[in-house]
């Protein structure tokens, strides 16, 4: 699955720059706030995941007026804790850097120089530099799953936008965390995270 999404995202890439390609390019201020739960053995109690804010990449093609294909790409690292443990104490799932590219199909409509559109697809979650804090170790599995998304572009000019966009992705993971004393903690762990973004873009 994960060589067949890669190849997919590769093809839709090299599509896009296409030089005689209808494409914008935003850049994106984004604020991740996971929508989260989770399922820890041995330890019992919920997951809980910070938020963060980070930049955000996409490119967007055009197929005319109404049907568009868009690319995203961010990265952002996310402190991972149990609460409401058995023993009543908070235990470190580490830290982890998740890298998201998702595919998105997009229907766009305008009114004027407002340009609202929603999307639908999917995204391939890579978990990296997972951070095992105080323990042993610690493993996060990659995930795939849907996303969807509503937005709009407000055309300040022939070519530059502002842009405001929200995002839901499904994003879920096993984690595996190995302690010093022999025993781990295991988590089905579901982030699922809003993701809410303000920037510009420039169609050309």
């Amino acid at each position: 699955m994960t060589r067949k999404f890669k190849l997919m995202l590769l093809a839709t890439l090299v599509t896009m720059m296409n030089v005689n390609a209808d494409m914008m390019v935003r850049m994106r201020s984004i604020n991740i706030m996971p929508d989260e739960s989770g399922s820890p053995t041995v330890v019992g109690g919920d997951v809980q995941i910070n938020s963060e804010s980070v930049p955000e990449i996409d490119f967007t093609y055009f197929l005319n007026d109404r049907i568009a294909f868009e690319l995203i790409a961010a990265t952002a690292t996310h402190k991972v804790k149990t609460y409401n443990s058995a023993s009543n104490t908070n235990h470190d799932l580490g830290d982890v850097s998740l890298l998201p590219p998702t595919l998105l199909v997009q229907y766009h409509h305008t009114f004027g120089k407002f340009k609202p559109y929603v999307g639908a697809g999917l995204n391939y979650t890579f978990f990296y530099g997972a951070d095992p804090g105080s323990h042993k170790g610690i493993n996060y599995d990659n995930s795939f799953g849907w996303a969807a998304q509503i937005g709009a572009d407000y055309e300040l000019s022939k070519d530059f936008y502002v842009n405001f966009d929200l995002k839901r992705i499904a994003i879920s993971t096993d984690v595996r965390v190995d302690l010093y004393a022999g025993s781990s903690i295991t988590a089905d762990v579901d982030i699922n995270p809003f993701i809410a973004g303000l920037g510009v873009g420039h169609r050309f």
